[in-house]
């Protein structure tokens, strides 16, 4: 194979693997909302759209935009933006699916941002917070906070973390971290350099999520954000942050884009994990894969090669290679997963660090199959290995 067909080979895979679409809000001036104002309460309408509402609060190292379409775009910020914006799910969506559109949406058809409020400052975003979890009952007062992956604009990012929180019926508050992703699919290496970028604006914000009165915090990164997230933790830790890291009640990167040596490198910098730390590997991530060709064959954390050494980090692993397909978005498309979260079988014991293993789960040599989907499998981190036998 010539270069030239190796080169259009490799496009070709990152177009069917990447994170991504072009997606756009759907805002126009009468969503946006003043930094002081009160949020209208959204309305619904199972016909005509949206079905249901998800306030997603947004901190950006994204340039702001003057296009409502994408109010902040892929340059790179060098002061976090904060905003809150509400997503319209539609009547006909399809349950791990974002029903998107390169043009104005139809919030009949897709998802479609209802109001848009930028803030001028972290404070006004702390008490924003604040003031959503403080209309939930005391021990319901918990962040989502999720992290984007390669090749995703800014109505990519939030449309995805609106749908995990509406299909897994996630009754956190929605934060969402949008580094500065060209959203698009030939620039893997700006969206690295990129990532790394952004653990400046992902440490920020986590310091100021530490400020809110949130009960539990859960960061999700997913693909490429996943780097972002090790990098974030790594600069806290070594900058005598570690109040900030306890903040946080479990961690989970789904399908990281992160050479495996970078990656144990970076566990030593953080020294203590958050526990849970959980991490979700596919052995038929096509995109990983490609992914590793692009960056010398090297292993990528997320394609199921490296499990032993997970485990020896003391991190939790989902093995989802024959999860509904096992693709890149299992994490976020699996019926079976989101099933699984809302029975309660997602044995919630050992994702929270229990060492004590549940009656749902079948241990054997190390893995367990959880029961009612045996198609994914949990790897337990070596220390409870260790103390169950």
């Amino acid at each position: 194979m010539t270069v030239s067909r190796l080169s259009a080979f490799l496009l070709v895979m990152l177009m069917l693997a990447g994170c991504g679409g072009r997606a756009v809000l759907g805002l126009d001036a009468r969503n946006v909302i003043k930094a002081n104002a009160a949020v209208p309460a959204p309305v619904v309408n199972d016909k005509t759209g949206p079905k249901a509402v998800v306030p997603v609060f947004v901190a950006t190292s994204r340039e702001r935009s003057d296009d409502l379409s994408q109010p902040y775009s892929s340059k790179r910020s060098s002061t976090l933006n904060f905003a809150r914006v509400d997503i319209g799910i539609p009547p006909n969506h399809k349950n791990g699916e974002v029903e998107k559109s390169s043009s104005k949406p139809n919030p009949a058809r897709h998802f479609a941002a209802t109001t848009f409020q930028p803030y001028d400052n972290g404070q006004i975003f702390v008490d924003r917070i604040n003031a959503e979890l403080a209309r939930r009952p005391a021990d319901k007062r918990e962040i989502f906070i999720f992290v984007h992956g390669y090749n995703n604009n800014f109505a990519d990012g939030v449309f995805r973390q609106a749908q995990i929180a509406h299909d897994y019926g996630l009754p956190a508050v929605a934060v969402h971290y949008s580094w500065p992703s060209a959203g698009a699919v030939g620039l893997y290496v700006y969206d690295r350099d990129s990532a790394t970028y952004g653990r400046e604006g992902l440490a920020e914000l986590l310091q100021l999520i530490a400020r809110t009165k949130a009960t539990r915090t859960l960061l999700v990164g997913h693909s490429m954000g996943s780097f972002a997230v090790m990098e974030a933790l790594t600069k806290l830790a070594e900058t005598g942050h570690r109040d900030v890291l306890r903040h946080l009640s479990g961690v989970m990167l789904a399908a990281p884009d992160i050479d495996v040596d970078v990656f144990q490198s970076q566990v030593a910098d953080i020294g203590e994990l958050p526990r849970p730390f959980v991490v979700l590997v596919s052995r038929a991530d096509r995109a990983l894969n490609v992914s590793g060709r692009i960056t010398g064959g090297h292993a990528r954390v997320g394609d199921g090669s490296s499990i032993p050494m997970l485990q020896k980090l003391g991190i939790l692993v989902l093995d989802a290679s024959e999860l509904d397909g096992g693709s890149h978005g299992v994490f976020a498309s699996s019926p079976t997963l989101m099933a699984m979260s809302r029975s309660g079988q997602l044995s919630e014991r050992i994702l929270e660090g229990d060492e004590t293993p549940t009656g749902q789960a079948i241990l054997a040599d190390g893995t367990s199959a959880i029961s009612g989907a045996a198609s994914l499998v949990i790897y337990l981190p070596a220390r409870l290995l260790g103390a169950m036998r």
